[in-house]
């Protein structure tokens, strides 16, 4: 197995303002800062990324996007293009559960944003994920592949690219998958990646996400396949968070 850096990435969703994001991603930096051996990523919103990056520039917190236009520019209201990103974030969260459902994003929309944010020489995070009927149904494996294989139709930088299976039923519910289920998930994922790139299926990072915390991320990190996490509500939490980072740090 390649030795992948394990990354753990704090997707803030719509909370916090400029003041209070700050004072976050200060006292993230302040606790963790000099924590090696871990990828650390905060996804602020849009509003704060100008400022946060400032705040974290030279050190060793990088900053994420939550979300991307698939195109470069336009008449396109109220959107976010990746060259505006560009030195500003060096991660994009893309394909997110909550705008495929919300937001009625497709797959084709969101292969493209992952083709663009790896054209702008950004890493994107690319989510993946079944609910609850799915799961019930005793087909999350084959949704999960057929989801991920038309996420990456067309995408090449294979270098520059982080999966992050996040199961629906699990995320803000406090019911995080077991380790065995996310292992065998992640497994799901690592092996798309192997079908459409053989070269990079050992050295991509994928994340597991879901009511991740303190309590449940060693046995997760534990797993062969898991190589991270992509945190919700505990990223709003400097402490909690700074767990995080220091349990992938130290696994």
């Amino acid at each position: 197995m390649a030795n992948r850096v394990p990354v753990i990435a704090g997707n803030w969703k719509m909370n916090t303002d400029v003041e209070s994001g700050l004072k976050l991603a200060s006292d993230i930096l302040r606790l963790t800062n000099d924590v090696s051996g871990v990828e650390k990523i905060v996804c602020p919103p849009f509003i704060s990324i100008t400022r946060i990056a400032e705040e974290l520039s030279g050190s060793s917190i990088q900053v994420g996007a939550q979300n991307v236009s698939s195109s470069a520019n336009g008449a396109l209201t109220g959107e976010i293009s990746a060259t505006m990103l560009q030195g500003q974030v060096s991660h994009v969260i893309v394909g997110h559960s909550e705008r495929r459902a919300q937001n009625n994003e497709t797959s084709e929309q969101i292969s493209l944003k992952a083709i663009a944010v790896a054209e702008a020489r950004m890493t994107p995070i690319l989510c993946t994920g079944e609910d609850l009927a799915i799961r019930q149904a005793g087909k999350a494996s084959s949704f999960v592949s057929e989801q991920l294989e038309a996420n990456l139709a067309g995408f090449t930088e294979w270098d520059s690219l982080i999966v992050a299976y996040e199961p629906v039923w699990a995320i803000g519910t406090g019911e995080a998958a077991t380790s065995d289920q996310a292992q065998e998930m992640t497994a799901v994922c690592r092996e798309v990646i192997r079908k459409l790139a053989p070269h990079a299926a050992d050295s991509i990072r994928v994340l597991y996400g879901g009511s991740v915390n303190s309590g449940n991320v060693g046995e997760l990190l534990s797993q062969p396949d898991i190589d991270g996490a992509l945190v919700g509500g505990a990223s709003l939490k400097a402490d909690e968070f700074s767990k995080l980072i220091v349990a992938a740090s130290s696994g």
